[in-house]
């Protein structure tokens, strides 16, 4: 797209034609192309449409076609816009942590379904933006929320994102799994690491972008799962629960782990794709992990 003056755009216009060329690389072109150009606006995706015949400013427009040059590139529109949507919140996102996804949503909607304790302990290993902790602390106010993560830089990120929706009551800090965490829970939560490495789908999408120590697992992606799973005894209350978000292809895998160790009522929740998506079960007793 050419950024000279005399060639200036309306907001129309740029969008059909960023739209064209997304549509080569990006299953979502349409909505990248809106994404962008509001950010760029800052304005919402509606007033792009209310006002579709206005001109863009010679800066607009290259400032749009800057972001549109990258993420022809490969780059993710969340990372280009530094934030992400995710259950009822907008959370800051950078590239030390995995992208917030609305598959991930379905292990929230489990959680709350649940039948806690109204002041519930509730731990989120590998909390990355704080997606997970800050959806479930919005929820149940009355739940004492605390989430962790290895990379001081994803702390960092989840207590802003805590701010900045007005959830500071929610605690985070640096911890390798459990190697920090005290005290017992009445639910844990995690979606971890759990891609082969040699998984082709490391060379696709946003993914390749993505902190690759996010992702990918040894043990064929089960590593951090049946680390996960063989812990967690410890750290669970009686009748407490472990909720688990994994590949859609390892969740026998995860439910075979999870009863091994003891879980009971153990099943699983499917994705918007209707793939098998979150394992979990119920710690029956209260015993040494």
């Amino acid at each position: 797209m050419s950024s000279d003056p005399a060639s200036v755009q309306s907001i129309e216009a740029w969008l059909a034609e960023a739209r064209t060329q997304l549509e080569q690389g990006s299953d979502s072109a349409r909505l990248d192309a809106e994404l962008l150009l509001a950010h760029v606006l800052q304005q919402s995706r509606t007033w792009l449409y209310t006002w579709s015949d206005r001109p863009l400013s010679a800066e607009q427009q290259q400032a749009a076609n800057a972001l549109l040059a990258q993420r022809l590139a490969g780059e993710p529109v969340a990372y280009l816009l530094g934030e992400r949507d995710f259950w009822s919140l907008n959370l800051n996102v950078n590239p030390s942590t995995l992208i917030p996804r609305a598959d991930t949503e379905t292990l929230v909607e489990w959680a709350l379904e649940l039948p806690l304790p109204a002041n519930s302990r509730v731990l989120d290993l590998g909390t990355g933006t704080g997606a997970i902790a800050l959806a479930l602390a919005s929820e149940q106010p009355s739940w004492q929320v605390s989430g962790v993560d290895f990379n001081a830089d994803a702390v960092a990120l989840a207590q802003s994102n805590a701010v900045r929706n007005q959830l500071a009551r929610v605690s985070f800090m640096q911890s390798d799994w459990y190697s920090a965490v005290s005290g017992d829970f009445d639910l844990i939560v995690s979606n971890p690491p759990y891609i082969d490495e040699d998984d082709e789908h490391l060379a696709q999408g946003d993914v390749r972008f993505e902190p690759r120590s996010a992702l990918v697992a040894d043990n064929h992606g089960l590593s951090d799962l049946a680390l996960i799973i063989d812990r967690a005894p410890g750290f669970l209350r009686a009748n407490g629960w472990l909720l688990l978000e994994h590949g859609y292809q390892q969740a026998d895998a995860v439910c075979e782990l999870l009863r091994a160790r003891g879980f009971t009522e153990v099943s699983n929740r499917r994705d918007l794709a209707g793939q098998p998506r979150i394992s979990g079960g119920r710690w029956p007793q209260q015993v040494m992990g």
